[in-house]
C-alpha cells in the first residue's frame, strides 16, 4: 500500500521526536546526580528545570490532544521553573511520564487527524500546526540540556554527534564520499 503524504509526516515526526529524546537520554547517561542541578547562571536554567518543563508541557499539551484545551487547568506552569531537590531517579521519571505521554497521543493519530482543529490557550491550531509547535519546541530544550552538560562535561563529553575536526573521517567512513563503498 502506498504511503500517503500524511501518514509520511506523521511517521517522520515520531521518528525525529524520538531521536531527541534519545539525545537527552544519551546525555543523562553522562552525567551525576548533581550535574542536574547546575544552573549556568542566574538567567538560565538547570537540566533538572528544563525536564520539569518539558514534562510538564507535554502532559498539558497531549492529554486529551483532541478533545481538550492543550493547557489545563491542573498545570501549574510557574511551578515547572522551580527549583525542586528532586533525585536523578524522579526526573528520569518526569522524563518518561512526559515522553510517553506525548509519544503515545502522538502515534494514535492518523492522517484524518492532522486537519482537525485544536485548542492551546484557546487558540485554535490544525493539529499538524500543533505538531510542528513541538518538533520546534521539544528540540529547542533539549539542546539546551546538551549545551548545558557540554559546559558541565567540558573536555570529559562524549559527543553524540560528528566531533569538530572529524567531518571528513566520518563521510568516507560512511561510504558519503566514496561512491564505491554505496555499491
Amino acid at each position: 500500500m502506498p504511503t500517503t503524504l500524511g501518514t509520511e509526516y506523521l511517521q517522520t515526526a515520531i521518528r525525529r521526536l524520538r531521536y531527541y529524546k534519545s539525545l537527552g537520554e544519551k546525555t543523562f547517561e553522562q552525567l551525576t546526580d548533581a550535574d542536574f542541578h547546575f544552573t549556568p547562571n542566574e538567567a538560565s536554567n538547570s537540566i533538572a528545570v528544563i525536564i520539569q518543563h518539558l514534562s510538564g508541557n507535554m502532559l498539558s499539551r497531549w492529554t486529551n490532544f483532541l478533545t481538550e484545551d492543550g493547557e489545563k487547568l491542573w498545570r501549574q506552569r510557574d511551578e515547572e521553573f522551580e527549583v525542586h531537590d528532586y533525585s536523578r531517579q524522579q526526573l528520569v521519571a518526569l522524563w518518561e511520564k512526559g515522553w510517553n505521554c506525548f509519544l503515545s497521543s502522538l502515534t494514535a493519530l492518523t492522517e484524518n487527524d492532522l486537519l482537525k482543529t485544536i485548542y492551546i490557550r484557546e487558540e485554535p491550531l490544525l493539529v499538524v500546526d500543533a505538531i510542528n509547535r513541538q518538533l520546534a519546541h521539544y528540540p529547542y530544550h533539549v539542546g539546551q540540556i546538551l549545551y548545558i552538560a557540554k559546559i558541565i562535561k567540558d573536555a570529559g563529553w562524549k559527543s553524540l554527534s560528528i566531533e569538530k575536526g572529524k567531518s571528513e573521517a566520518y563521510n568516507k567512513s560512511d561510504g558519503i564520499k566514496d561512491p564505491a563503498k554505496n555499491q
